[in-house]
């Protein structure tokens, strides 16, 4: 058996069917694309037994490792691996103070690891633990971005030529403030703070790029747009508005989480279906989106509101407010979340589409069985748990570093100065 790295003070409250336990707990942080990923690796004392889950909050990582390694080792060595709902609730609460981004993501990476084991130990991937697919793969949608809509609109033609039927753009504006495309460069002298990213261009310079699209591109194609949480309730229903004549998919993350309470009255004026959840740091906050009647989509960054289990139990909310969903998972996401995200989209009737990261190389060697797209869809892996592994000795050549989203966000300001929402 291994040594637990922190004595364990886990208390196993009842007899449990067998001998199998949890001998060791960990964190492990890797870079293989440059963007900073945590995955934690739960060790059994059954030799070869042992389970991966996405514990990935790229801006504030080290505090996750700390956060699994340091504290919740402690309470899940010794614990049988089975009692999923248990462990769970015992380290989420015996913190006292609870959620956020830190405590979840580190929650979730042993949530999914325990479902990994699951699988393991049944002989089957983790879609089948929960009930099977509910359909054969997974709908996606890729990102296009240029510094100008003729960039963008090429991307996007690219995409859709490789299989691709839903395709996000976004396009340049002046200032670091410019999301999803490159910054532009046009002259913003007269600005007080000159590097400023300007909501009313957004507002005029969107609803011209999907007119562009539209016209180029033609009707078949599906299109969405992220706002990235940075609009007033009056500005959302403005934007989506405009953007009525070109028939969006979906307008995603209009509102910052301060403001979520008004995403109702911002609902109930749209045309166009709005997804929102991707700052979400508590299942309980995502299902108050869905039960308030302020989303169409819900699109939560799973690891964020603590893993596999509270999804499951998001989506089976979203199903019966019919609400579809559409998880978050950009290059952050670790390929165990997205793993995780898949065996959500194959079983939900709830299911509306899956946002698209295709890894690079380096990261296939660092997690094998990582999943791969093909012709716009992604299906689970049939191995048993999530499929996935993790060569340690390649996560180790791709150090991870500090983010420069940091950087990024304090830079991110309006033309006055004041600091935008990122």
């Amino acid at each position: 058996m291994t040594a637990p790295s922190v004595p364990s003070v886990a208390v196993q409250p009842w007899a449990a069917r067998d001998d199998v336990r949890i001998t060791r707990v960990r964190a492990i942080a890797t870079a293989p694309e440059g963007t900073a990923l945590v995955v934690v690796k739960v060790e059994t004392n059954i030799d070869g037994l042992y389970g991966l889950g996405c514990a990935t909050f790229t801006q504030r990582w080290r505090s996750v490792v700390s956060y699994v390694d340091d504290h919740l080792a402690r309470l899940v060595v010794g614990r049988y691996p089975g009692d999923i709902e248990d462990i769970l609730r015992v380290c989420r609460l015996t913190a006292y103070w609870r959620d956020g981004g830190v405590a979840n993501n580190a929650l979730s990476g042993i949530d999914m690891a325990l479902w990994d084991i699951a699988g393991k130990r049944a002989g089957m991937p983790v879609h089948e633990l929960v009930g099977g697919r509910a359909r054969a793969a997974a709908d996606t949608y890729i990102h296009a971005g240029g510094a100008s809509i003729d960039a963008t609109l090429d991307e996007a033609e690219g995409y859709i030529a490789q299989g691709w039927r839903h395709v996000r753009l976004q396009v340049g504006q002046p200032g670091t403030g410019s999301y999803g495309a490159p910054a532009i460069d046009e002259p913003t002298d007269a600005w007080a703070y000159p590097d400023g990213w300007d909501v009313e261009d957004y507002l005029r310079r969107t609803p011209r790029l999907f007119a562009a699209a539209r016209d180029r591109l033609g009707g078949d194609v599906r299109l969405l747009h992220d706002s990235h949480s940075r609009l007033t309730p009056k500005q959302a229903v403005l934007l989506a508005r405009s953007l009525e004549p070109y028939r969006l998919f979906f307008l995603e993350d209009v509102l910052a989480p301060e403001f979520w309470h008004r995403l109702p009255e911002v609902r109930r004026d749209s045309p166009v279906p709005l997804a929102v959840g991707e700052l979400a740091t508590s299942a309980a906050t995502a299902g108050r989106l869905i039960a308030d009647g302020g989303v169409d989509l819900i699109r939560c960054h799973i690891s964020a509101i603590g893993g596999f289990t509270p999804a499951l139990k998001l989506a089976a909310l979203a199903e019966h407010f019919g609400v579809r969903t559409a998880w978050h998972a950009p290059g952050d996401t670790s390929p165990v979340g997205a793993a995780a995200n898949v065996a959500l989209d194959v079983t939900s009737p709830a299911f509306g589409i899956q946002e698209a990261h295709v890894y690079n190389d380096a990261t296939h060697e660092v997690f094998p069985g990582t999943l791969v797209i093909e012709n716009g869809w992604i299906r689970p892996n049939e191995a048993p748990g999530w499929g996935i592994d993790l060569d340690e000795k390649a996560a180790a050549r791709h150090p991870a570093e500090l983010s420069g989203h940091d950087i990024w966000a304090a830079a991110n300001r309006s033309p006055d100065g004041g600091v935008n929402f990122p």
